[in-house]
């Protein structure tokens, strides 16, 4: 297959960012707005497939979660510290801004993600210099690792998956991908990611990249 037509659909959070509102950011905050550690959970599990699904929005999120008594925070502090829990994942970045510039592939993100925080996360990181179009669960209303995800990025793109390359840190991410009909890459760290797009022909060869140790 020419490697020119060949689409890289990119994890976001674990692969190019640190997750964006995983259990361990949320453990944070209960330890820094002194939440009620389990209720504020049980409230966050009952919605967060609706928030991530685009149904509801960041102010909706907080109202169930957070805000639904009185606290001695505003939502706009509570907010800056859900923002403030993203980070780059420099390596990672780097390598995709490199695979971007060859232009062998077309680079596209596929992600579960808040639409609030997933518009932050692509201003804020540069993410729109680097692909051309973002798969989010916010933007097609269902999540990885239900088929119907790639089957809603498959009708987007109008080809069939087969030939496009999925990269995910998550094994069920993975899995779910792979029974769609597409490459894929479990991600482990970024030194094994480029191994493995360099052998793709995505990337420059091992004379064009530092060598590693």
């Amino acid at each position: 297959m020419d490697v020119r037509r060949r689409t890289i659909l990119w994890d976001v959070g674990g692969v190019l960012l640190s997750n964006g509102w995983d259990h361990l950011a949320r453990g944070r905050a209960v330890r820094t707005f002194d939440l009620e550690g389990d209720d504020f959970e049980a409230r966050h599990q009952r919605v967060v497939e609706a928030f991530e699904c685009g149904r509801i929005g960041l102010n909706d999120y907080l109202d169930r979660t957070v805000f639904w008594k009185e606290r001695r925070f505003s939502r706009g502090d509570f907010r800056d510290f859900m923002l403030s829990q993203s980070e780059a994942q420099p390596a990672a970045l780097d390598l995709a801004s490199r695979v971007a510039r060859l232009g062998r592939a077309r680079m596209v993100t596929a992600n579960n993600e808040s639409l609030e925080l997933n518009r932050y996360r692509i201003s804020s990181f540069g993410l729109d210099e680097i692909f051309e179009s973002f798969f989010s669960s916010c933007y097609l209303g269902v999540r990885k690792p239900d088929s119907r995800f790639f089957s809603a990025v498959g009708g987007i793109l109008g080809k069939d998956l087969e030939g496009c390359v999925f990269i995910d840190d998550r094994e069920e991410n993975v899995s779910a991908a792979r029974s769609a009909g597409l490459e894929t890459i479990h991600f482990s760290g970024t030194r094994q990611l480029e191994r493995e797009l360099r052998a793709l022909g995505v990337t420059e060869d091992a004379k064009g990249s530092e060598e590693e140790g």
